[in-house]
């Protein structure tokens, strides 16, 4: 079992990647220092302080021609991790 899912690319966690603060989506059993040890192997740097939210799955509804499909997004886990001053994590370095 992996810890971390994917790294959060959005406009509001980008603009705190400048703060040394990085989101990821991570298991909904993980806990804080599982996180932090993920991180620290991931990406070899040392990190201060996390945290995290869950966040329930939004209802979705279609329309098609016979019917309305009504359904539920899945519910996941969000960490927000700080890390010390002058670390840097760099997603699109390999791209």
């Amino acid at each position: 079992m992996t810890v971390l899912k994917k790294p959060l690319v959005t406009e509001k966690v980008s603009e705190l990647n400048e703060k040394g603060k990085y989101g990821f989506v991570v298991e909904k059993t993980a806990n804080k220092i599982e996180i932090k040890n993920a991180v620290e192997k991931m990406y070899g740097v040392t990190v201060e302080k996390v945290a995290t939210m869950r966040y329930q799955g939004k209802d979705k509804s279609r329309y098609t021609k016979s019917r309305v499909i009504t359904g539920r997004a899945a519910s996941f886990k969000k960490a927000i991790v700080t890390l010390v001053e002058g670390d840097v994590i760099d997603f699109y370095g390999s791209i």
